[in-house]
């Protein structure tokens, strides 16, 4: 951990400033001492400041430094000697800040506005009581050091910013997939309540005893139709976001997986093989779209980071519980970073999407060598809760 190991370079630090008297409860150096403890105990408690607070300590740190480096100027006619404005403890500590800074700091202002203080502050220090070789030397070597912590930070920031409009835009796309679902669902499921009340108004007056069952199957279909559409516009729920009209596309299911293998060695991937086992007419809509988006990205996934892979095996098994297990592997060699789910935006997505019915996903290497993706998928999607 970065911050242990600095922790432990600002322990020794302070002890080598110690023992070489560039500290010392006495005149000027007493400020120095208090400055240094000061960002010492910044440092330590770094890992549980905000993204207000440590800003807002760090330049202060900064701001009392660089009064510091005043007083030692102002003084500097007594006493010149050079050892009086150096040391090791308060600029190591002054770095880590302001690598922090820019990428902990939650307004972007205060991100750009407080680390040219702490690079000021580490800079000046040395030649505070005079401009002699050693302090000048020491001068560029602390400022070449602070330029590089500082682009550090800068970037780590824009960095972590990318990331999360990459999470939010496969949100929104995961969002805009489930609004398409849902539409398919309710026209298909709709459409049958009303044939069925034609059917039921057509034969009312010549068979009415027909006309309870039918009305049970009509609640029955409109109760499921219901029940989906609350799954499902849980997922979606997003407080302020207007509806867009997505493309309409065929709802597509585990019935569809078949397709989806059958067209993978067709445009130039590796040979693919797919075992179904169990009958999986009587899986909700939920649960069978799911699955094809599982298999999907899993295919998706091969044909970009799998080399020389020969093989690709897709299995789709139901469980003694009703349950669905979807797996993807390849005997192929990673090529690059492969997608899990800790950095992978698509697996993270489809994660997301899998956790949103109540199942999960394992993705990672296989013993023997490749890779694998296995989704387990519940017999009914479970209660949702609104992704924000």
């Amino acid at each position: 951990m970065a911050w242990a190991a600095w922790t432990a370079i600002l322990g020794w630090a302070l002890l080598f400033d110690w023992q070489a008297d560039l500290l010392a409860p006495e005149g000027a150096r007493l400020a120095k001492l208090g400055v240094a403890l000061l960002a010492v105990c910044a440092v330590l408690a770094s890992p549980w400041l905000g993204g207000r607070t440590l800003p807002s300590v760090a330049g202060l740190i900064g701001i009392a430094s660089l009064a510091v480096s005043v007083v030692l100027y102002a003084g500097a006619g007594g006493d010149t000697d050079p050892g009086t404005a150096l040391g090791l403890s308060e600029p190591a500590a002054l770095l880590w800040l302001l690598l922090l800074v820019p990428v902990r700091a939650r307004r972007w202002w205060v991100s750009w506005a407080v680390p040219p203080l702490l690079w000021t502050a580490v800079v000046l220090r040395p030649v505070a009581v005079g401009a002699e070789e050693l302090t000048v030397t020491v001068a560029l070597f602390l400022a070449m050091g602070s330029t590089a912590v500082s682009g550090v930070g800068a970037a780590w920031r824009l960095v972590r910013a990318d990331r999360r409009r990459q999470a939010q835009a496969l949100r929104q796309e995961q969002r805009t997939e489930f609004a398409r679902d849902l539409h398919d669902f309710l026209a298909h499921h709709v459409t049958g309540i009303v044939v069925q009340a034609q059917g039921t108004l057509a034969i009312a007056e010549r068979r009415p005893e027909l006309v309870g069952p039918s009305l049970k199957r009509i609640e029955q279909a409109g109760a499921e139709a219901l029940a989906s559409m609350r799954h499902m516009v849980g997922m979606l729920r997003d407080p302020g976001e207007r509806e867009r009209g997505p493309a309409l596309t065929p709802l597509a299911g585990i019935a569809d997986v078949r397709t989806l293998v059958d067209g993978f060695a067709a445009v130039g991937g590796p040979r693919a093989r797919l075992e179904m086992e169990g009958t999986f007419d009587d899986l909700p809509l939920q649960v069978s779209t799911t699955a094809h988006r599982v298999v999907m990205e899993a295919l998706t996934n091969v044909r970009k980071h799998s080399h020389r892979s020969t093989e690709v095996l897709v299995q789709a098994a139901r469980a003694a519980n009703g349950g669905l297990t979807v797996r993807v592997s390849d005997d192929g060699r990673a090529r690059g970073v492969r997608h899990h789910s800790g950095s992978s935006f698509g697996l993270k997505g489809l994660t997301e999407r899998v956790a949103l019915i109540g199942g999960h996903v394992h993705a990672g290497p296989r013993p023997g060598g490749g890779w694998s993706v296995e989704a387990t998928l519940p017999s009914a999607p479970a209660r949702v809760r609104a992704v924000s």
